[in-house]
């Protein structure tokens, strides 16, 4: 992450008057970063720059990506008490947080058992590119990082301006480098993107029925090989596999990001190895 982000993220989190901190003594120790349950790792990077920051030197056997189990130890930290515990939230709060969306994404990825599946632009504002790069690591696609990587039409452009006018100007507008990416609620709509030659169709909150057909029709009509099939809306753990058995190319999924769960991670002093008072 950039320093200026590091820097405002220790603000956040130390303030200007940290007690707690100044009351033990500044002596060299070692310490621990702890997984507490079953999961994927992800934000070692960002832990790792933290602890940096604070003088602190951490050392890993795992990268992102990487299974961990319950007692694992993630991190092994040397330095001193003081900066370990001013850094510990802060390195804590990317690992659970990112460690919980890489964990959700690889069951996710587990279950459909084919098709990408990719994140959403629901995510944390200012915080978006870490939770795009905990999907990576748990196997996903993190999709669009904003409005400016690639033109979608949704629902509420076709509202404002019609499907066909929307894609003409679209395909005006964009540049080369652009694909052009259309919600559809219905078959018709399906085949009338696919005629003007857009990219990428998503279908938006359709049944599995509908979007077999929908599929099943595009083949039939020649148009399924040149485009990227996407589903999204109403899809969960419990049923991506159903979507993923449409042969859609893509499923997004916003509870990636917007309904995961933290790892549970903690950090662990050993108070046996102190080295003095730095």
């Amino acid at each position: 992450m950039l320093l200026t982000e590091l820097e405002r993220f220790v603000e956040e989190d130390i303030g200007y008057d940290d007690v707690s901190c100044n009351i033990i003594p500044d002596c060299r120790v070692n310490a621990e970063v702890i997984a507490k349950e079953f999961g994927i790792v992800a934000g070692l990077a960002e832990a790792t720059q933290i602890f940096e920051y604070f003088e602190v030197f951490p050392a890993t056997d795992f990268q992102d990506g990487d299974m961990v189990k319950e007692n694992d130890i993630i991190l092994s930290l040397d330095g001193g008490s003081r900066s370990i515990l001013r850094a510990e939230r802060l390195a804590l709060n990317f690992l659970g947080r990112m460690s919980g969306i890489a964990t959700i994404t690889r069951e996710y990825v587990e279950r459909a058992g084919g098709p990408r599946i990719a994140g959403t632009r629901k995510t944390t504002p200012g915080f978006r590119k870490f939770e795009k790069k905990a999907i990576a690591a748990g196997g996903g696609d993190p999709h669009r990082y904003n409005l400016s990587d690639a033109v979608m039409i949704k629902d509420n452009h076709i509202a404002v301006i019609g499907l066909e006018k929307a894609i003409i100007a679209a395909k005006r507008a964009a540049s080369f480098t652009q694909k052009i990416e259309v919600e559809v609620e219905t078959v018709d709509d399906a085949v009338l993107a696919a005629k003007m030659g857009v990219d990428i169709i998503m279908f938006d909150n359709m049944t599995v029925k509908e979007i077999q057909r929908a599929v099943k029709t595009l083949e039939e009509k020649g148009l399924r090989n040149n485009i990227t099939l996407e589903a999204s809306g109403g899809i969960s753990i419990e049923n991506v596999d159903k979507y993923a058995s449409t042969t859609v190319d893509v499923i997004s999924i916003g509870a990636l990001t917007h309904s995961s769960n933290w790892l549970d991670i903690s950090l662990r002093i050993n108070p046996d190895i102190q080295e003095g008072t730095l």
